[in-house]
């Protein structure tokens, strides 16, 4: 509870690594990766005087623990956005603490979670109480902070001296006086964007290219705490779904691309990457026969005494056999 009192403005992070969006639909509730846009946020409302609070969405509707069933037959029944004309207890959730997790629970002992699997399941928001083991973790929630609740000032404090009225009604004596005490104020505290310590890490932008070098994928991308090589590649076969695949880099200079093997950059510093799929079969690299073709040719060309061709020709050769090596490294790195 003690982080919603001191937020105004917070972002909801299932187990699932996303966000509680609420629909442009200005109806329903769903979840997404990406946490940026404006309906990701919800502003926080305290019931005063109990630990319950309600969460309002960009759309000025509250998050609401309806009566309807999410599917026929199944326990879960739909959260969505409503603004009634009364507020109601179906708008009230209360902060149940679990570690560093939050549970947010319904008036009726029921939590908000975050489902996935199939479709329609994948993505939704239900409340419910989970079962089974395996989804016990699907009602934890991570809290960012947003915008901290600017502190009320403190009232001026007024000290006055009791004054003796005449008998005349004189007017007071000039020597009475007030004091007035108030705490400096700290403008631009009013509002702070706060960092919350789970949002560590860096951003991963990628895409997958299965077989043509020259075909670029929409790019995606996706919050990444890991520091190791090994630690991208696995959550990367998550992402896309592949479990062989090869990291690369693209040169920035000549566009070609490289298998990521070292260490990634320092600083958390956010990452473009290309992932290489089985069905590529070493196409984005040069092999050993392009490379021979182009010896034939340079040996061709200096019979003949062509010093601009060769000259030319011998550049491509080292940029042939440094790909080579690229893609021989490659090549053993899948072993």
């Amino acid at each position: 509870m003690e982080v919603f009192e001191k937020a105004q403005v917070v972002r909801l992070r299932s187990r699932h690594d996303k966000y509680l969006l609420a629909d442009t639909d200005k109806e329903g509730v769903y979840q997404d990766r990406n946490g940026i846009y404006k309906n990701a946020k919800w502003s926080v409302e305290i019931v005063q005087g109990t630990n319950w609070i309600r969460l309002k969405s960009c759309y000025e509707k509250y998050l609401t623990a309806s009566n309807m069933p999410f599917l026929l037959g199944a326990t879960g029944k739909k959260v969505i956005q409503t603004l009634p004309t009364r507020l109601n207890s179906s708008l009230d959730w209360e902060p149940v603490r679990e570690g560093s997790y939050v549970r947010l629970k319904t008036r009726y002992g029921q939590f908000l979670r975050a489902n996935k699997g199939l479709p329609p399941w994948k993505n939704s928001i239900t409340h419910d109480i989970p079962h089974r083991t395996s989804t016990t973790n699907w009602i934890l929630w991570d809290v960012d902070l947003v915008q901290l609740r600017p502190q009320q000032p403190p009232k001026p404090i007024s000290l006055h001296p009791p004054v003796l009225e005449s008998p005349s009604h004189s007017p007071p004596d000039d020597a009475s006086f007030s004091i007035y005490l108030k705490s400096p104020s700290n403008q631009g505290e009013d509002f702070l964007e706060a960092k919350s310590p789970i949002k560590d890490g860096r951003i991963v932008y990628y895409n997958v290219e299965h077989g043509d070098a020259s075909d670029e994928s929409e790019e995606k991308f996706f919050s990444f705490q890991g520091s190791s090589v090994e630690d991208l590649k696995e959550k990367l076969k998550e992402e896309t779904g592949h479990d062989d695949i090869v990291v690369c880099c693209r040169n920035p200079f000549n566009a070609e691309l490289h298998p990521l093997r070292l260490q990634l950059p320092p600083n958390n510093s956010d990452m473009h990457v290309v992932v290489i799929t089985p069905s590529c079969n070493g196409q984005h690299f040069f092999t050993s026969s392009d490379f021979a073709k182009l010896l034939k040719n340079l040996i061709t060309l200096s019979l003949n005494d062509n010093a601009v061709l060769v000259f030319i020709l011998f550049n491509h050769a080292c940029a042939f056999l440094i790909s080579y090596t690229n893609f021989c490294s490659f090549s053993i790195n899948k072993q």
